[in-house]
């Protein structure tokens, strides 16, 4: 990494932060908890164009923005605030890289992103805030996953794929290169 990355990466984690605690403070209670539409999982979307200052951006940016936040809504030693200032961030990490070594399919990459967004993140939130069972016959569990898949493929494959497709054209990616952008390439 040189300048140029760190940079970089500095910007897409004060990016993802400053979002997610903006809709936080507009939207209230559907950034964290147990229904989350994150818009700041858009970002990841850009990892297939950008590679690893982008993954190393929305990891670093989520743990500041749970850091910075959770504490307010949970309690500042609370199991939630330990478990996802953790987990959140790997999540990120691990979705980001996923759609990097993806990126030759794009669409691809922001479907994967978002599944696997949904499914860890899913996998330990129904734990942390809700009942074993939801209408009498349906575990939470799987209910917890469905929400956050259903909300995150909104966002990463959605939200983030026609980000991703409006950033990469030729009129707003060659500026950006001839300024010393390092873009990965499509194929």
């Amino acid at each position: 990494m040189d300048t140029r990355d760190l940079s970089l990466t500095a910007i897409f984690a004060g990016l993802y932060a400053v979002v997610n605690v903006v809709q936080t403070m507009l939207g209230g209670p559907i950034t964290y908890g147990p229904v989350q539409l994150r818009v700041a999982d858009c970002l990841l979307s850009l990892s297939p164009l950008m590679g690893w200052p982008v993954v190393f951006g929305v990891t670093l940016g989520c743990l500041v923005s749970n850091v910075y936040y959770l504490p307010s809504l949970y309690g500042a030693f609370g199991v939630i605030v330990f478990i996802d200032a953790i987990f959140g961030p790997v999540t990120n990490f691990i979705a980001a890289s996923f759609m990097l070594f993806l990126r030759k399919r794009r669409l691809l990459a922001c479907v994967v992103g978002g599944l696997l967004v949904g499914t860890i993140v899913g996998g330990y939130l129904w734990v942390l805030f809700l009942p074993p069972e939801i209408l009498g016959f349906l575990p939470i569990w799987v209910a917890s996953i469905a929400s956050i898949s259903i909300s995150s493929l909104i966002v990463i494959a959605g939200i983030g794929y026609s980000l991703l497709t409006v950033l990469s054209k030729p009129n707003i990616i060659e500026p950006l290169k001839s300024r010393g952008l390092k873009v990965l390439p499509e194929g």
